[in-house]
């Protein structure tokens, strides 16, 4: 099976940060999003990833050759046209069935279903409240999809779409993207990979729904930090022996190499290492490695790689290369 992995995105809402880290090698809990995303792989014959590179593209293929034990084609998106636009660029390297992962979120999925399930392909979904601000999928009493809609009015379903397929019917989902990008493309000059979804299903295919138990978002500021947080709790927590005048309140991440001198630090709150915080306050947020923080407040932030905060406080923002900006 070939893995279709899309990373061209800029990754916005994460800047400045995202200026010179790639959204999917933001850190979380002390590791890059995208290598949990990868560990979930570990179990199923990955035979190709075929990776969708963009911004930053050396830095991508540079991580993914030196971590990842399995060969890899790149292709360069140069028009940003949707998600059908990325799978699309895959299509001469596939000819079997295929997953198709977005890592921009994490999520405890049941990866066995690809071996087990006779469907012609599975769609992942996580059961939400705020409905509103997701693609939903509407399926029948078998759990079989028979459509997705995009951010409903009303709850014609909890089930949003999380970015997570497996394709056996490789060949019917391509029909789908060129018939969709024969179309005038959506907003923002977009072509939808789940209008490719719909066109299987419209022909027949069967498409199963299958829930996961989990889904965290590493998008945005505060759902970077809840995703952290969730980490934490559940087995990336460590923590050295607090020293006197250096209050820890868990959970945390503290790496070796870091420096505390009277400092309250947690909860919820990654260090990498070689980071200093001298009589100062660190409380739900993440900090990179070589940081400076001396008399000061950091709350609800992403803090990058050698940045110098002395004196101040800063608050639901992003800092790196010594720009600072709001959470967006």
């Amino acid at each position: 099976m070939k893995v279709i992995v899309p990373l061209a995105g800029k990754g916005t809402r994460l800047l400045p940060l995202t200026k010179r880290v790639p959204k999917p090698l933001v850190k979380v809990a002390g590791r890059p999003v995208m290598d949990y995303v990868m560990d979930t792989l570990r179990g199923l014959d990955v035979e190709e990833l075929i990776v969708i590179t963009g911004h930053l593209k050396d830095v991508v293929e540079r991580h993914i050759v030196e971590h990842y034990p399995v060969k890899a084609t790149f292709v360069g998106q140069e028009t940003l046209n949707g998600t059908a636009g990325a799978i699309n660029l895959a299509r001469p390297y596939v000819d079997g069935p295929v997953l198709i992962v977005f890592v921009d979120t994490l999520f405890d999925a049941d990866m066995s279903l690809v071996r087990t399930s006779d469907a012609d392909g599975i769609i992942w979904a996580k059961e939400v409240e705020d409905y509103q601000r997701f693609g939903v999928l509407v399926t029948d009493r078998g759990g079989r999809m028979t459509r997705i809609v995009e951010k409903p009015d009303t709850p014609i379903s909890r089930l949003a779409n999380i970015g997570l397929y497996y394709m056996r019917d490789w060949r019917t989902l391509f029909e789908g993207i060129a018939e969709v990008m024969r179309r005038p493309p959506g907003v923002g000059g977009e072509f939808y990979l789940t209008d490719a979804f719909q066109y299987m299903v419209d022909r027949g295919r069967q498409l199963q729904v299958a829930e996961v138990t989990g889904w965290y978002d590493c998008g945005k500021v505060e759902t970077l930090l809840e995703t952290n947080h969730h980490l934490l709790e559940h087995g990336s927590a460590r923590a050295p022996q607090p020293a006197p005048g250096v209050t820890i309140r868990p959970p945390v991440h503290i790496e070796e190499g870091v420096t505390l001198r009277e400092a309250t630090i947690g909860p919820n709150v990654t260090i990498e290492t070689g980071s200093e915080v001298r009589e100062s306050t660190i409380e739900d947020s993440i900090l990179g490695r070589n940081v400076r923080v001396t008399r000061a407040t950091v709350r609800g932030s992403l803090v990058g790689d050698g940045q110098v905060i002395e004196g101040r406080t800063i608050e639901r923002s992003v800092m790196d290369a010594g720009e600072l900006a709001a959470a967006r």
